[in-house]
Formats: structure tokens, sequence, C-alpha cells
């Protein structure tokens, strides 16, 4: 077969996984796909490379598909997300100023409550809180204004919200230009073992069943090349699929840490895939049976209704209406592209492409298209359930 030339963008993180798996692997050789890598050093250049058709797909935030769908962020071009690359992978991390005074509060970092957690970072950060994001369109803003406003915080309002690009975050914490931050694995983990700081929580405490990183296209593209949008899905699926496997963690580890790749030690790299985490300089640990997943559960499925969830959170934000914003952005998770991708293959596809987000309590088995799936927890940490036909 002939192989078609793709050049796809990533940023150095372990939920950059898929594509590098399926170039390394023969994912995308299989496919008939012939892919180039491409490091950017900052999520605003990734978009814009994408955006401006100097590449053509990338590992990308959830939430920038949406946000330019509702016309944030100064781009023309819609972005559409083909399929979900990785669910959860974040943490939240704090200074070990900031870490002593909520250890001395009694709080005692056990990782699962996020109500807890929550308190005590409000009650230790005094004032005002600075925080670093990857980026203002992101799970981990998202996450982090739904979790402390919920426990009482005006956010973002009454936070100092910094954009740092990941693999600076440990840094900016050492320096003392954040007291504390969100960032997807290995970074989080990065402040701990340069001992700058702790991990108070995992973002998978407050959304159980969080996307994160989607494959994103311009939407043009995706229109002109549907056979190549749906030789990509199958590609990301095969390599997700192929991460999944508890047995495959090792060489995945090793591949990610190639001087070329994110050029971080390999055994650094399997704790992310494991959930097994060093939250502090002294060696602490904790384990997170859901901290990041690429496949299990219908992970890779672009569920309309958290492109709606993601929506309903930028509007209420940015002043727009809620009902427009979500009919626009469920436009842009493209189940309908996924399911041409897998259909008539032994695949348990979802028999819908909306649900309720936060409902369940724990894994439940849902109708699919071929007999039944099982879903796994998505409970929001405060019991919230969002219906993605109304507010």
């Amino acid at each position: 077969m002939s192989q078609t030339p793709l050049t796809l963008g990533y940023i150095p993180l372990v939920d950059a996984a898929p594509l590098i798996i399926a170039r390394e692997l023969g994912f995308a050789e299989r496919e008939g796909l012939a892919l180039t890598l491409r490091a950017a050093p900052s999520w605003s250049t990734l978009r814009d490379l994408v955006a401006l058709g100097q590449i053509e797909a990338a590992q990308m935030l959830a939430p920038i598909p949406v946000a330019t769908a509702l016309g944030l962020g100064g781009l023309p071009s819609r972005l559409d997300a083909l399929c979900v690359l990785s669910v959860g992978g974040n943490t939240v991390g704090v200074s070990n100023e900031l870490a002593a005074a909520i250890r001395a509060a009694g709080h005692d970092f056990d990782f699962t409550d996020a109500t807890a957690a929550g308190k005590a970072l409000i009650a230790a950060a005094g004032e005002r809180l600075r925080i670093g994001v990857p980026f203002p369109f992101s799970m981990h803003a998202e996450l982090l204004y739904y979790w402390l406003g919920a426990l009482g915080l005006e956010a973002p309002q009454a936070l100092d919200v910094h954009t740092v690009p990941p693999p600076l975050m440990a840094e900016a914490l050492a320096s003392g230009d954040i007291d504390a931050f969100c960032v997807g694995a290995p970074w989080g983990s990065i402040a701990v073992e340069n001992g700058s700081g702790e991990l108070l929580l995992p973002t998978s405490a407050i959304w159980a069943f969080a996307p994160e990183k989607v494959l994103a296209v311009r939407h043009d593209w995706a229109e002109s090349e549907p056979d190549l949008a749906i030789r990509l899905i199958r590609c990301m699926w095969r390599a997700t699929r192929w991460l999944a496997d508890r047995s495959n963690f090792v060489t995945a580890s090793e591949i990610l840490s190639r001087p070329e790749y994110l050029n971080l030690p390999a055994e650094l790299l399997e704790r992310s895939l494991t959930g097994q985490l060093t939250i502090s300089p002294r060696g602490e640990q904790r384990r997170v049976e859901d901290f990041l997943y690429f496949h299990e559960g219908a992970a890779t499925f672009p569920w309309r209704s958290q492109a709606g969830w993601i929506a309903s959170r930028l509007a209420a934000r940015m002043g727009l209406d809620r009902a427009s914003a979500r009919r626009a952005a469920k436009n842009v998770f493209r189940s309908d592209l996924y399911r041409a991708a897998l259909a008539g293959r032994a695949v348990d596809l979802p028999g819908a492409s909306e649900k309720l987000e936060g409902a369940l309590e724990q894994a439940t088995e849902v109708p699919a298209q071929n007999g039944t799936l099982i879903l796994h927890r998505d409970r929001f940490f405060d019991g919230q359930i969002f219906d993605p036909g109304t507010d």
C-alpha cells in the first residue's frame, strides 16, 4: 500500500503516546499513513499550526476546538475533534510552602477527597492564589474553576491565573512565579522530582472521566479528506488499544523516553501509565486507579455531551448564550466520522452520541451498537449531573 504523508503536532506529554505509538509501532503504516511528528513549544503554537494549514492534525486540549467554535481565541478556522486521545492524566500541585501550610492545618494529602483538598487549598492560599495552567482554554482551567467555584471561591475572578507551557511548569513553581499548578503528566511529577513542590490531587478526583486531549484537524480538511480522517481515527484507535494493555507499559515508557520525544527517564513516565505516583520529595506514594485512560470505557469516543459541558462552562464565563454555545460545540466533536471509521468492525460503539455526564457512580453496562459496552465511573466530585439538553 502506498503511504500518504501526514504531519501531526504534539506537546511532550505522556498523553501524546497515541501519536508516538501509532508511528513507532506501525499502526499508522497499516492504514497507509506515513506520519511525521512535530513537537511544539506551546498549545497556542500547536493550535495555530493546524488552523493555518502548516500541519494536518495535532494532539490538542479538548476545549480548544470548542472555544474556536464559539469564536474565542481569534482564529477564523473551525477545528474538529476526530477522537479523544486521553482521559485524565492531570495533577494539581502546590509549592513546598503551601504544602506545609496545608499539612499544618490538618489535611493529609489523601489524594481522593476533592472537597477536603479544595477547602484546605483555599484556606492556606490567603488572599489570592497564583496558579499555573497550560492554556486558558483547557480542561486544567475548566476543572480548576469548577472545583474551586463549587467550594465557594469565585473562580477565576479570585485567582491569579498564569499561562505556563507544561515543560516549564515545575520551573515556574521552583522560581516562585506561581504557588500552584494544574498540569498533565509527567510535568507534575517533575516538580516533585526537583524538590520544588508536592502533588495535592489528581483531577480524576474532580471529574472521574474527563476528556483531556483530542486529535484535532481543520474542519475543511476533514470535509475534503474524509478518507484520511477516517484512517487517522483507526490508527489512533489501534494505538490506544495497545496502550491499554498493562503488559505494554514498560515498552511504551521506553519509547516515550527517547530524546526525540519526551527525553525523560522511562521509570518516571511509567508512573503515569500505572497511576503509581510519588507525591512529595519525601517519597510518599499514592495509587490512582483511574489516573490516565487511553482506550477503556469508550475513552476515545468523542461524546458530544462532553463538548456541551465544556461549551456551557466557557459560555457562562464569557457571557455567551449557553444553548447556542452547546449546539455549536456538539458539531465539532465528530462522532459521525468516528462511527464511520469503525463501522463494520468488532468494536463496541456507544448506542448514542450524548449522555448524562456525571451520572455513573460505578462502571456500568450500557447499550451499544454491537451488544453492550461498559462505561467507567464518571462522577463529578460534588455529585452534579450535566444534562446536555438543558442548562
